[in-house]
């Protein structure tokens, strides 16, 4: 999780540090304008990029974990089995 608040973080900082950087620049204002919505487009790509990433990432940990929960369910289960029988041998 501090992974994905580390990424934003970052991305937000690039993207404020650029908008400063145009914003100061000595352009026209519509040019200034035209460098805003290209950086803002760029921006919002790149974190779509990085959250699509990090839903991914988050989907393949869930999958691994459902899958060792269930392996231990099953281990679980046997070794109750065998604790049955072993207790139903011993007092027969």
């Amino acid at each position: 999780m501090n992974t994905g608040k580390v990424v934003v973080g970052v991305l937000a900082g690039a993207a404020v540090g650029a908008l400063l950087g145009v914003l100061f620049a000595p352009d026209k204002g519509s040019e200034t304008r035209k460098k805003i919505a290209k950086k803002g487009s760029d921006t919002v790509e790149g974190l779509k990029e990085k959250l699509d990433e990090l839903i991914c990432s988050f989907n393949e940990k869930f999958e691994a974990a459902k899958e060792e929960a269930g392996d231990m369910y099953d281990k679980g289960k046997h070794k109750a089995e065998e604790i049955k029988k072993d207790v139903k041998a011993q007092l027969s």
